[in-house]
């Protein structure tokens, strides 16, 4: 279980990330990261402890950009150590792209060894980088046939954000069993795991991120592709949500938390 967000060119993008992480500190005391885009360069700072703990005055300042994706983790794979702290970062086609994942992949191991046989070096034990890296091989194409192809060969559960130049891409995987919300905020878009964090911030409630879906957001446009095959596939949500990570106040598989405990 871990907590993500992500917000697309905003003059605060930094500071939202930094306190809809706060929002979200229940999901994940391990660690904390943000990661901005400046027009040119991703900039990452990421630290073991509590979010309040992770970042000051300083670290804040340079986290330029007016997009951001943040992570605050409770480790369930890969080991604790400095590496395995969230956002991770790779180039792909010349563009700096990061990521954070709430979730766990069920097919890592046979990914890691196809991976590895085809030349890459892994740098950390998560299986978050396994995704990386099977962006980084996706060479021709689209953005969106790039995310479809990787994001379809991934098994398990997974909600993600990921930072591509001044675009934030969120996806579910197509059982649903991590929540992944979409607000607004000054006329731009942004997504979290949980709606408490949206209520911290100042922002608006959307709707939740379908299962199987993935979201483009630039700003005030969005814009959404799904995975192949996610009508037939059974919808799974994790209970646990329900009944313990979840924050009360937060609407999460189209229920509010406090009611249904």
């Amino acid at each position: 279980m871990c907590g993500i967000i992500g917000i697309s060119q905003h003059k605060d993008a930094a500071q939202l990330a930094y306190s809809g992480l706060y929002a979200l500190q229940h999901r994940g005391e391990e660690a904390a990261g943000i990661a901005t885009y400046d027009g040119k360069n991703i900039h990452i700072k990421k630290e073991p402890g509590l979010v309040a703990d992770a970042f000051d005055e300083r670290s804040m300042a340079a986290l330029k950009g007016d997009s951001a994706i943040g992570h605050c983790r409770y480790s369930t794979t890969g080991s604790s150590n400095l590496k395995n702290i969230q956002p991770f970062m790779v180039t792909h086609k010349n563009t700096p792209i990061a990521i954070a994942h709430n979730g766990n992949l069920t097919n890592t191991e046979l990914l890691y060894r196809r991976l590895e046989e085809e030349g890459s070096i892994f740098q950390t034990t998560m299986d978050s980088e396994i995704i990386i890296h099977l962006l980084a091989r996706q060479r021709n194409g689209s953005i969106e046939d790039a995310f479809v192809k990787v994001l379809a060969q991934l098994e398990g559960a997974y909600s993600l954000v990921f930072l591509v130049e001044n675009t934030v891409v969120g996806a579910r995987d197509p059982r649903g069993f991590r929540p992944l919300c979409l607000g607004t905020i000054d006329g731009t878009y942004l997504l979290s795991s949980e709606s408490c964090s949206l209520d911290l911030i100042g922002a608006s409630f959307v709707r939740e991120i379908e299962p199987g879906e993935i979201v483009f957001i630039n700003g005030e446009k969005i814009r959404s592709v799904y995975l192949p095959g996610r009508e037939t596939v059974k919808k799974s949500h994790c209970i646990f949500e329900n009944i313990y990570f979840s924050r009360p106040d937060s609407d999460i598989f189209d229920d509010n938390i406090y009611q249904v405990r």
